[in-house]
């Protein structure tokens, strides 16, 4: 028979036991039904899309355009008929010759102010003579247009009403998550208001632009769905619906929406200026493939090769062609697509740091940033210093390349600027490496293990010094038509 102490304390062990075993149950119940319940598609989306499409507008614009000069449409070219039915035209028109037409388009857009500012996609309201806004409501007026961005596809107009309009706030697109559940609003095919819905697909979608970062998704997405806005299910535009990859024109579940944190940049510069501001560091770049990072004792395969200096900020603060870019501003630089994106986000005139790799070497720069649409409307051709010309130019065969020097007539012939210097490739071996890599008849060879060659003999140093250093491949700076990159070429035995 056990003492009464020692079954009271059995018990209580016994009782606490018990609990922790509950509270661990229950601890576990609460971790799946909210797993679940992340997890679980809403019941209906009803509530968002009455808060949300008061703020949805459809986008009518009218275009005025040149009238015909013949029969087409009645009857094919060169058909008997052509004549007759050229004629009758002639003789509805009075004399007066080809009537001019009015051409409409549509899409959509939506509200981001309450004073009526409206985002929609450039490619909706591009050479438009007259747009329209029509609300949720029925109402409709006239827009104007405070500036557009065709490099992200984005315009910003603005309507002028008697009350405050219903609107909605941009949310940031960088928090979306791939299968998070998110809402496409619009006017598609011109049916009129319209809600679709799906997931996030992807993120940092890039399509053609400099500056693309798209959201893809499945939620369905057509025709006259342009401009309209991408929702989370918070009702914030986390995109704007941009564009659709389909074979047959419709929707297939593969539609990209231009990322919030790129549209509310330009919008606000629209807004404040009628134009966008980007930064311009003023240098031609590539990634850093695994083979030129071997050809040039890298550690990583990342960053930014320079491939051309021409005049401008950059070579105003020292950056030379073969730096590779690994910092710029305080952050790190991945590839070249990272690289012209933090760029063009960048202040005009902002000083910046931009650590660069030379000769192995970091270096840290500083540099003054222009404007990169005064650069593109200003731009000209970088030119090199002029050497003393061969008047006996040779030809060798290298690396699977047949070369030789520049001349007057070699330059002119392929279109190089005067004073340029290096060989031209005038023939590629098509089992070469070379070949492989996209080298062809015309290149220009400018450069060869970052440094300048004026003949072959140049080439052939650099080539002795490569396997001297016990290097396995020599980095070429390659130009075509005046666009330069460096290709890495492996040296025999």
């Amino acid at each position: 028979m056990q003492p009464r102490g020692a079954t009271k304390a059995k018990k209580f062990h016994e009782s606490k036991a018990f609990r922790g075993l509950m509270l661990t149950m229950l601890a576990m119940a609460l971790v799946v039904a909210q797993a679940l319940s992340a997890f679980a598609k809403p019941e209906s989306l009803a509530p968002l899309a009455e808060q949300i499409s008061p703020s949805v507008v459809n986008i009518t614009t009218s275009t005025v355009v040149e009238g015909r000069t013949g029969p087409r449409g009645i009857v094919p070219e060169g058909s008997p008929f052509e004549d007759f039915f050229r004629e009758f035209q002639d003789r509805n028109n009075d004399g007066d010759g080809p009537q001019p037409r009015r051409s409409s388009a549509l899409g959509s857009g939506f509200v981001i102010s309450e004073d009526g500012f409206v985002v929609t996609n450039n490619h909706v309201i591009e050479g438009a003579d007259e747009i329209t806004i029509e609300f949720f409501s029925g109402q409709e007026l006239k827009a104007k247009v405070i500036g557009t961005d065709p490099n992200t596809d984005i315009a910003l107009l603005k309507v002028e009403a008697s009350e405050p309009l219903p609107f909605v706030k941009f949310g940031d697109s960088n928090a979306a998550r791939v299968g998070d559940w998110v809402v496409a609003m619009g006017n598609p095919l011109g049916q009129g208001f319209s809600v679709s819905a799906g997931i996030v697909s992807a993120r940092n979608r890039a399509l053609s632009g400099t500056y693309d970062d798209y959201i893809q998704t499945d939620a369905a997405i057509n025709r006259g769905n342009s401009g309209g806005p991408l929702f989370n299910m918070d009702g914030q535009v986390i995109g704007v619906n941009t564009a659709i990859l389909s074979p047959n024109g419709g929707s297939i579940g593969i539609g990209f929406s231009m990322a919030s944190n790129v549209v509310t940049r330009v919008v606000d510069q629209l807004k404040e200026f009628g134009e966008t501001r980007r930064g311009w560091l003023g240098v031609r770049i590539q990634d850093v493939t695994q083979d030129v990072a071997d050809a040039m004792e890298l550690e990583n395969a990342k960053g930014a090769l320079i491939t051309d200096v021409p005049d401008g900020p950059a070579k105003d603060a020292g950056l030379e062609t073969g730096d590779v870019i690994v910092s710029f501003d305080g952050v790190e630089v991945e590839d070249t697509r990272g690289l012209v994106r933090q760029v063009g986000n960048s202040p005009v005139g902002a000083t910046v740091r931009v650590t660069v790799l030379r000769e192995g070497k970091s270096q840290t720069i500083k540099v003054t940033l222009g404007r990169r649409e005064e650069a593109d409307r200003e731009a000209t051709p970088a030119t090199e210093d002029t050497p003393e010309e061969d008047d006996t130019p040779k030809t060798t065969s290298l690396l699977g390349l047949t070369l030789t020097p520049l001349t007057p007539e070699i330059r002119e012939e392929l279109g190089a600027e005067e004073g340029m210097t290096g060989l031209a490739v005038t023939a590629v071996d098509e089992a070469s490496e070379a070949y492989e890599k996209g080298l062809r008849t015309g290149d220009i060879i400018t450069e060869a293990g970052q440094q300048k060659i004026t003949g072959i003999e140049d080439l052939d140093k650099q080539v002795a010094a490569a396997k001297d250093a016990g290097r396995k491949s020599l980095l070429l700076l390659v130009r075509r038509a005046g666009d330069p990159r460096f290709v890495a070429l492996t040296l025999g035995e």
